[in-house]
């Protein structure tokens, strides 16, 4: 933790000395790190506003790009500093209620910003994705009535789905499910 706290500083420095603007990224562990799933996202909050103390408001990233861990977690982080935006990244593929579900409670626990490569990218349609997305995150249709009508745009669009609707209605992703 100390190597990447001195490795973010100089990237700082660096960083404010060319004039540059940047994001912070922050993945959980990829590898067992011996502490309790239940903590798990609550220390990752607390490394990142650890590592953003003292940090002036010229050299702070524009915002976090972090996995959603869930929403106490991210509701824990969104409410620490509201001058802070948090954004969540989109995960694996997963189904469509996944993406449209991450999207809803992501926003509904203080995100800012979804990025959401992958699940965008991998679908039949990218367009309608953005087009269904902007509306859950509008809040005009919930993640289920979003995937309903999604397949109907790919039904328009005489586009094969990847799964059946009802499959693809499933939410598949555990930190969904809380």
């Amino acid at each position: 933790d100390y190597a990447s706290l001195l490795a973010f500083n100089e990237f700082r420095a660096e960083a404010a000395a060319c004039g540059f603007k940047y994001f912070l990224e922050v993945f959980n562990p990829n590898v067992d790190s011996g502490i309790d799933p239940e903590v798990l996202p609550h220390y990752i909050n607390d490394c990142i506003v650890r590592c953003l103390a003292g940090v002036n408001k010229a050299d702070r990233p524009e915002f976090l790009k972090i996995v959603y861990n869930g929403p106490k977690a991210l509701e824990e982080l969104a409410s620490f500093d509201p001058s802070l935006i948090v954004g969540v990244l989109g995960g694996g593929a997963g189904t469509t209620r996944d993406c449209f579900e991450l999207l809803h409670q992501a926003e509904r626990y203080g995100a800012r910003v979804a990025l959401f490569g992958r699940k965008i990218n991998l679908a039949e349609s990218p367009l309608a994705m953005v087009a269904m997305m902007r509306q859950v995150a509008d809040g005009s249709v919930s993640p289920q009535e979003a995937v309903r009508a999604y397949h109907g745009e790919l039904q328009k669009q005489s586009l094969k789905p990847l799964r059946a609707l009802q499959d693809d209605l499933a939410i598949t992703e555990t930190v969904l499910q809380r």
